[in-house]
């Protein structure tokens, strides 16, 4: 199980990036648009670095949903390796079975 903390800061993160996702999206097209070296570049690119630095979604961590274990996280299931397995196991997964061969 993960620190209360850092889940917490997990979520506050997700906040930020939600709430900032609209301007960030503009001024990256503003940079994008700009000429090479014009003022206009220079200003987008300014104020994209006046956002707050959470309002980045690359600082999102993906967390396991029930636990909120930061490592071995399955894409798939929203699940760590370990809660996947103890799932899979018990059988709480619909369409997951035990592999043999």
């Amino acid at each position: 199980m993960a620190k209360t903390s850092a889940i917490a800061k997990q979520r506050q993160r997700e906040r930020t990036v939600a709430r900032y996702a609209e301007r960030r999206a503009a001024l990256k097209e503003a940079v994008r648009r700009a000429e090479p070296g014009s003022d206009e570049l220079a200003e987008a690119v300014a104020a994209l670095g006046r956002l707050p630095r959470d309002a980045s979604p690359v600082r999102l961590r993906n967390r396991d949903q029930s636990d909120g274990r930061p490592r071995g996280y399955l894409r798939k299931a929203g699940l760590s390796r370990i809660t996947f397995r103890r799932m899979a196991h018990r059988g709480e997964l619909p369409g997951i079975t035990k592999s043999s061969w």
